[in-house]
C-alpha cells in the first residue's frame, strides 16, 4: 500500500466516525462535494501551490481537494478549535496541512507573506460556512479574498442558499426539512440542526455572484445547484 492509499484509508476512518450524518443533511452530497470538485480539479483549476479552506470544520472539503492535489500546501481555518481538532485527526501525518483557529470574517491567515507572493494562496475554498455571515460581512470577505489572490487565482464556495421567490423557497425548505426528519437521524441531531439553522443568513446564488463580481472578480458562475445547495466559482 502506498502512502496516498494510507492517507485515504485514514480519511475514510475519520469520515465514518464524524461525517456520517452530513449525507443526511445534504441529499446531493456526492455531486455537491465529490463530482464538482473533480470537475474543478480536472477542467478548471491549474495545479495550486497553496489552498486555504475557510470555515474548514472537520476538513471534509479539504479531503476531497487533497485527493486531487496531494502536493499542495493547505491551511484550514475555523473559529471552532474543537472542529479543527477533528481535522487534525483526519490529516494526521500530513506535513503539508496547517491549522488556524481564527475568525476569517475579520482577517485572512498569513496570505501575503513574501515579496514574490510565493506563500500567497492561489485558491480559496469554503463549504457551508459563509452563509452564516451577515450580508455586509460576506461582501467584505469577498473583497479580502480578491485582494489576497494572484491574477488567475480562484475562489470556490460550496454553500447553502435561498431562492429569491419566497413561495418557492418555502416549498424547497419544507421538502428539505421533511427529508431530514425522515432520514433516521437521532432527535438530538435534529435539535442541534434546528438550533444551527437560527444562525443562517442565506442569500440567493444570484445575489452572491453579484457581490463577488462587485469585489473585483473577473468572472463568477454557478457551477452546481440542487435545492438548497450550490457551488459558485470565481476567478480573479
Amino acid at each position: 500500500m502506498n502512502s496516498f492509499d494510507s492517507i485515504k484509508d485514514q480519511f475514510n476512518l475519520v469520515a465514518k466516525e464524524y461525517d456520517e450524518n452530513r449525507r443526511k443533511f445534504i441529499p446531493c452530497f456526492d455531486d455537491y462535494y465529490i463530482a464538482t470538485t473533480e470537475l474543478i480539479a480536472k477542467e478548471i483549476c491549474t495545479v495550486p501551490r497553496k489552498i486555504v479552506d475557510l470555515g474548514a470544520g472537520t476538513g471534509i472539503l479539504t479531503q476531497f481537494w487533497y485527493e486531487h492535489f496531494p502536493e499542495a500546501r493547505y491551511v484550514l481555518v475555523d473559529i471552532a478549535e474543537e472542529m479543527l481538532a477533528i481535522a487534525k485527526k483526519r490529516f494526521n501525518g500530513c506535513a503539508n496541512v496547517e491549522y488556524r483557529a481564527m475568525d476569517y470574517s475579520v482577517a485572512l491567515p498569513d496570505c501575503a507573506n513574501g515579496e514574490d507572493g510565493a506563500s500567497r494562496p492561489d485558491v480559496f475554498i469554503s463549504a457551508l460556512s459563509i452563509h452564516h455571515l451577515e450580508h455586509e460581512q460576506k461582501k467584505n470577505l469577498f473583497k479580502m479574498i480578491y485582494e489576497n489572490l494572484p491574477a488567475g487565482g480562484i475562489f470556490v464556495n460550496y454553500d447553502q442558499f435561498c431562492l429569491d421567490d419566497a413561495t418557492l423557497n418555502a416549498s424547497v425548505e419544507a421538502h428539505w426539512t421533511k427529508g431530514i426528519l425522515a432520514s433516521g437521524l437521532a432527535q438530538s441531531e435534529i435539535e442541534r440542526w434546528q438550533s444551527r439553522k437560527k444562525l443562517d443568513r442565506e442569500c440567493s446564488v444570484a445575489n452572491e455572484i453579484g457581490w463577488i463580481k462587485d469585489a473585483g472578480f473577473s468572472s463568477a458562475e454557478s457551477l452546481f445547484f440542487h435545492g438548497k445547495f450550490g457551488v459558485i466559482i470565481a476567478r480573479k
